[in-house]
């Protein structure tokens, strides 16, 4: 029996436990039973710690970044003011530096 993708992030890398499921994506945690199309709850987005992420948050980089498309690196303690949480496998809409980005939540912490 394969696993199930996850009702939040819809990845595939799940972690069965005795009477439920977790993502190890995006940490989100359901029971055997449940299917993800019963799911109905807000959407719950965390940092790389675990600590709940808020539009207008300020977060930090945990990690040096490499931009696709281009040889820059965003260096890890850098520090991005009044996120936006959007809907996709990047979470994470700010700007630094002047630049608009979408990040993973699990390469920053709540600054």
């Amino acid at each position: 029996m394969s696993n199930p993708a996850c009702p939040m992030c819809e990845m595939n890398d799940v972690l069965e436990h005795p009477d439920h499921w977790e993502c190890l994506t995006c940490g989100h945690e359901w029971a055997h039973e449940t299917k993800p199309e019963e799911f109905a709850g807000p959407r719950v987005v965390k940092d790389a710690y675990g600590t709940v992420l808020a539009d207008g948050d300020s977060v930090t980089l945990i990690k040096d970044l490499k931009l696709k498309g281009s040889s820059q690196v965003i260096k890890g303690g850098t520090k991005a003011k009044g996120i936006r949480l959007v809907d996709g496998d990047h979470e994470i809409s700010c700007k630094i530096d002047g630049s608009a980005l979408f990040l993973k939540a699990c390469f920053v912490k709540k600054a």
